[in-house]
């Protein structure tokens, strides 16, 4: 198969790619939301007319002497990410928001997050992540686990390395969408590394798996099949096989979730717009790695432990 025969190019690309995120999130960093850092959430909706979002911005920044996050919230509400504030500087900040009675503020909601709280969310976070990849990959090696056994390593992949290579290919799937959202974090204001982020990320570990195990599962099948009938089939020419059987389902699968993102993207709230842009940019990494990436590493491993 073409993926097989050219699969020094994938790895190529895929370490490409990798090492652009990479630079991306080391040079201009993640952007935390205040719900990771700390500070204050306040959320307005005017009656009738209101301001613009940039209005509210300046208006905000003007007040408090640094950076303010805007991000709209329905027709004409919005979400202001700031510093923590003071009593005194919450009633103030929401008085010049009437943009001196031009206008008319309801505050839906406030809410003063600490920088212990932060710190708290943002490594629970990192142990969610951390945890459902452990499990992922524990449950790959024990799902594959007689994979390889003494009768049919020779020609077919183990368990630990169903495992490993589970583990690269989810490491290559998050890495994408983050190093993305460090690139767009120092363009716009609005991509931040909030919960929704946190989430998506956790969606598509999910998501992304369920597709290589798919090509794994069908590997298994083809070398116990090439056992049984005693054709002794190189391993390359069973994983070919493999894909040939799955990339399509694959890519069907993948193109009709991507054009639901698509439609949340263009026509959905504003508050979700960075959510299925994380959500696209991992189903695309995951479709990638699990067709280009996840079976020719397959015959690297079996090679190098062979």
């Amino acid at each position: 198969m073409f993926v097989i025969k050219h699969k020094n190019i994938f790895f190529f690309l895929s370490g490409l790619i990798v090492a652009l995120a990479l630079f991306s999130i080391f040079f201009f960093g993640l952007k935390m939301s205040v719900e990771f850092t700390g500070g204050s959430l306040m959320e307005v909706s005017y009656s009738g007319m209101g301001p613009s979002a940039q209005e509210v911005t300046s208006r905000a920044e003007d007040f408090l002497g640094g950076k303010s996050t805007v991000q709209e919230a329905g027709e004409q509400g919005f979400i202001l990410r700031t510093r923590e504030l003071t009593l005194e500087e919450h009633e103030a900040l929401f008085s010049r928001l009437s943009f001196g009675g031009a206008y008319i503020p309801n505050e839906e909601r406030y809410t003063l997050i600490g920088p212990s709280i932060g710190e708290e969310l943002r490594s629970k976070a990192l142990y969610a992540i951390l945890l459902v990849l452990s499990g992922i990959v524990l449950f790959i090696m024990f799902a594959f686990r007689d994979s390889g056994d003494k009768d049919t390593h020779a020609s077919g992949p183990r368990g630990w390395q169903y495992g490993t290579i589970a583990l690269i290919t989810l490491a290559h799937d998050v890495v994408v969408p983050a190093g993305l959202f460090a690139f767009l974090g120092s363009i716009f204001v609005d991509a931040e590394i909030n919960t929704l982020f946190v989430t998506a990320l956790l969606a598509i570990l999910g998501y992304s798996i369920h597709d290589t195990i798919v090509v794994f599962d069908r590997v298994r099948e083809h070398v116990r099949r090439d056992k049984e009938e005693r054709h002794h089939e190189p391993l390359s020419v069973l994983v070919g096989k493999s894909l040939s059987a799955t990339y399509v389902r694959s890519m069907n699968t993948s193109l009709t979730t991507l054009l639901a993102l698509l439609a949340l993207i263009i026509f959905g709230d504003s508050a979700t717009f960075y959510f299925a842009i994380a959500l696209a940019s991992g189903i695309i990494a995951g479709t990638y790695s699990s067709i280009l990436l996840a079976a020719p590493l397959l015959l690297v491993f079996q090679k190098r432990s062979a």
